[in-house]
């Protein structure tokens, strides 16, 4: 079902001239159907908060056919922000006290710019736990990706990411390892997902403290784990919300980096991700580029108008039909009042234990 343009948050209109289904508050309260209102935690940096916006409302709004979505963005005010992003942030965003006022269904927690080798050193840090502290106790799922993935897990089970020699960047290929878990049922058993990141957790780490390994990859490790609990919190090591160009935009800074001197080394490509033409086509690029600092004359525009056409993207079918799947089990166990995290007869410790069960107990 669709998403609810319950304010005037630009990236709904942006997603209803791509295609996708916003209802107006009055059409939607036209519906004879359950709301569900879900979290947004956007800690990207300003380059890329709006883009995350879109990401994830694309993720959600095109992901199950159950519930009309009323997503909430918001923020930590200890996020260094520019003029625009704080604008933006002040007109379109809600308050975390309103939001922990009136309460949440499900919510997701974004990736965010690390800027020290120690996650408790960042500014982030302490308000995102508590936000995950106040979502524990009050929320019936969260969903975190990437770098919430590392400092959640660091904070609550003591797991600490390892470094990595090269960095994972890419689109890469893994297995369902646990078919029996109803997030992952009716999926494809081997999919694609894109990850960018410097730092991992793996498998061993995660079993060890007790979690659930649902979806690995011998190249990328680990994409999906649940905690103890089964459900509770969803953790992504990599980027199923990614655009087709996410990983493109992403090297296109990481050379503008290098031309910068910010960078020492000029970038990898990606990789699984470009075809041959593609890959052909930057691999020239970096030699003009080379050739032109080295003569000290103007570097050659980033091709991307060239590429961009040709890039697939092979990960978000299943990434949809995930949080599809997420969604569903949230709707069958929260609460219809939404600051309750679940319906009456629900476990917390087990909030999926009744699948095995008799569920008419359950109102």
């Amino acid at each position: 079902m669709p998403l609810v343009a319950h304010n005037n948050l630009p990236s709904f209109e942006r997603l209803r001239s791509e295609g996708y289904r916003i209802l107006s508050p009055e059409r939607a309260r036209d519906q004879d159907i359950r709301d569900l209102h879900i979290g947004l935690l956007n800690m990207m940096p300003d380059t890329a908060l709006e883009a995350t916006e879109r990401q994830f409302f694309r993720l959600v709004g095109s992901s199950n056919p159950i519930s009309q979505f009323y997503i909430h963005p918001f923020t930590l005010p200890e996020i260094s922000r520019g003029k625009q992003a704080r604008q933006h942030i002040d007109q379109y965003y809600e308050p975390l006290a309103t939001i922990q006022e009136q309460g949440l269904d499900a919510l997701i927690i974004s990736g965010a710019n690390v800027t020290q080798p120690d996650l408790s050193a960042e500014v982030f840090w302490d308000p995102l736990r508590k936000v995950v502290d106040w979502a524990d106790a009050n929320v019936t799922s969260t969903l975190c990706s990437c770098l919430t993935t590392h400092a959640v897990l660091m904070a609550r089970y003591g797991i600490k990411r390892r470094g990595l020699r090269d960095k994972c960047w890419g689109v890469f290929e893994h297995d369902v390892v646990d078919k029996s878990h109803p997030l992952v049922q009716d999926i494809n058993t081997q999919l694609f997902v894109p990850h960018s990141r410097f730092n991992e957790v793996t498998q061993q780490q995660l079993e060890d403290a007790g979690l659930h390994v649902l979806i690995a990859g011998k190249e990328p490790g680990v994409q999906l784990a649940v905690s103890p609990d089964g459900f509770r919190t969803v953790f992504f090591q990599g980027h199923p919300e990614y655009d087709s160009i996410s990983l493109m935009k992403e090297y296109k800074r990481d050379v503008g980096a290098f031309i910068n001197g910010k960078r020492a080394a000029y970038p990898p490509i990606p990789k699984h991700y470009f075809d041959r033409h593609t890959k052909a086509l930057f691999d020239e690029y970096k030699d003009r580029v080379r050739a032109a600092l080295s003569a000290g004359n103007a570097v050659p525009d980033f091709p991307e108008k060239l590429v961009t056409h040709r890039l697939p993207n092979t990960w978000h079918d299943s990434g949809e039909a995930l949080v599809g799947n997420w969604i569903g089990l949230v709707y069958q166990v929260t609460h219809r009042q939404r600051n309750l995290p679940f319906m009456t007869g629900v476990d917390p410790q087990d909030p999926l234990g009744w699948l095995a069960g008799d569920v008419s107990r359950l109102t």
